[in-house]
């Protein structure tokens, strides 16, 4: 997780980050408003060799970023291999998981260790998502974008 610096250059970058991602949730696709927290991401951690640089961001809602830190991926606990995370930047999201109502269901390996670590479809998540799409605000037309690509 990263904090960028409130200097020209780095608003930009956040700002970039930000518009790139429709002001989504990379991860998630929650949509950016009401207060909730969004960050940019490094999708891989500096400490693992990462940059900051447009190519290794991504925007992300305050759950998922908090889930994620540092980490890179995590276990398939079926065949014990380690499986890196969805990489919003080389990802389809459609790919790896479906929207199931309020529930994001995983696809692929990368989608199973991503939806569990990054805790998708936890309790309260969901009951935002049903609300969100009570209110008619998920998935957004640009989430439908990333889901339908």
């Amino acid at each position: 997780m990263v904090q960028l610096p409130e200097n020209c250059c780095n608003v930009e970058l956040r700002r970039l980050v930000a518009d790139r991602a429709a002001h989504l949730c990379e991860y998630c696709l929650y949509p950016e408003g009401d207060g909730l927290s969004f960050q940019v991401n490094h999708i891989i951690d500096i400490k693992h060799g990462g940059t900051t640089t447009a190519d290794n961001l991504c925007y992300a809602c305050i759950f998922c970023n908090l889930q994620k830190g540092t980490d890179l991926g995590s276990i398939n606990w079926q065949t014990g291999e380690i499986v890196r995370f969805f990489n919003p930047r080389r990802d389809f999201w459609g790919k790896h998981f479906r929207l199931d109502e309020a529930v994001i269901q995983h696809q692929t390996d990368i989608g199973e260790v991503t939806a569990r670590i990054l805790d998708f479809n936890g309790n309260e998540r969901l009951l935002e998502r049903q609300a969100l799409i009570a209110s008619g605000q998920y998935p957004s037309a640009s989430a439908l974008k990333q889901i339908n690509k």
